[in-house]
């Protein structure tokens, strides 16, 4: 298992990721996670731009 470090999760919010590096990150953060949910917020219908908010638990060695 992918383990998540907390201060990396910030790099996600500041700099511009590729999907496909952006789809790992997430992906090792919900391995890394108990608890977890996605809320889907809602959808621009004319531009296609989307809202989720993932949220859970961090399980890892720092908590």
């Amino acid at each position: 298992m992918a383990k998540v470090d907390a201060k990396e999760l910030d790099k996600m919010n500041m700099t511009k990721l590729s999907g496909a590096s952006l789809r790992q990150k997430i992906a090792d953060m919900l391995t890394s996670s108990s608890q977890c949910k996605a809320i889907f917020e809602c959808v621009n219908q004319d531009t296609g731009e989307y809202r989720i908010v993932l949220q859970g638990i961090i399980e890892n060695s720092t908590n």
